[in-house]
């Protein structure tokens, strides 16, 4: 059985541990003496509660400890909730408690001051890809300071043969002249084993995911594209705790230290 005291919110568990410990209440406790502090569809159990929990030999300090204790807990778990936000694209719904994809990745890029990590799937060009990629650029040019890597699908199409130095050079070019608005560069990363010449296998680099400072990691359905933070429906959670950001970083660069991941020539 669940006590009724689960059910009082952080502020009147303290107030009526205040008033257990002032010595406001005699027992045994009446459920209008309590209409100040509880709501009054609960004032009746709560009162049989704390009348019960006083014959089973229970002072009126240990009860408001007891009180206390609940509500410190209930002040750590919202702290925890709030380190979650529910980041959505899409039709927006009525009540709904998520926030924009396109302002969290604009918030994270010019709020960035050491590093930021980026993957993709795919990528917007022209003038779609310089407005995504704006804020970074300008927060980079401002701080020379800030480190930006960026882990990017480069892709072979099925039966193209043309050499993997031909593919990264290519990429690298369009990246350069149609994807990057600013004047210092990120450094790009590709899957290797995306370019291989293979009919057995067909692998992308499909994750998507910004770390901003090693304290805040955003992981999402969203492409950096103008339609994934715009118009499809995509989800995602921003989550603020280092070691969820450390650990996704890590991640990555454990892939580039083993050389899976590979650094895009000119980039």
């Amino acid at each position: 059985m669940i006590s009724p005291l689960m059910s009082l919110s952080r502020p009147a568990l303290t107030d009526l541990a205040t008033a257990l410990e002032t010595e406001r209440f005699s027992f045994p406790i009446y459920p209008f003496t309590l209409a100040s502090y509880v709501p009054e569809q609960l004032a009746g159990a709560i009162a049989a509660e704390l009348n019960q929990l006083r014959q089973q030999g229970m002072s009126p300090d240990h009860m408001a400890y007891m009180l206390k204790l609940l509500a410190q807990e209930r002040a750590i778990a919202h702290q925890k909730q709030e380190q979650v936000d529910l980041v959505w694209t899409g039709p927006e719904v009525l009540g709904a408690e998520s926030r924009d994809t396109a302002v969290v990745v604009r918030e994270l890029f010019s709020s960035a001051r050491h590093s930021v990590l980026i993957s993709s799937f795919a990528i917007d060009q022209g003038s779609k890809g310089y407005e995504l990629f704006r804020p970074l650029a300008q927060q980079m040019d401002s701080n020379p300071e800030l480190s930006v890597r960026m882990f990017l699908n480069v892709k072979r199409a099925y039966g193209d043969k043309t050499p993997s130095s031909t593919l990264l050079r290519q990429f690298s070019e369009t990246f350069r002249k149609h994807v990057w608005p600013g004047q210092r560069l990120p450094e790009v990363f590709h899957d290797v084993r995306s370019l291989k010449l293979s009919s057995t296998s067909n692998v992308c680099l499909h994750a998507k995911c910004v770390v901003v400072d090693e304290e805040r990691v955003f992981i999402t359905s969203a492409n950096f594209t103008e339609a994934a933070h715009q118009r499809n429906i995509e989800a995602g959670v921003l989550i603020s705790n280092p070691i969820a950001a450390r650990g996704i970083r890590s991640q990555f660069e454990m892939l580039v230290a083993q050389k899976m991941l590979q650094r895009v020539p000119g980039l």
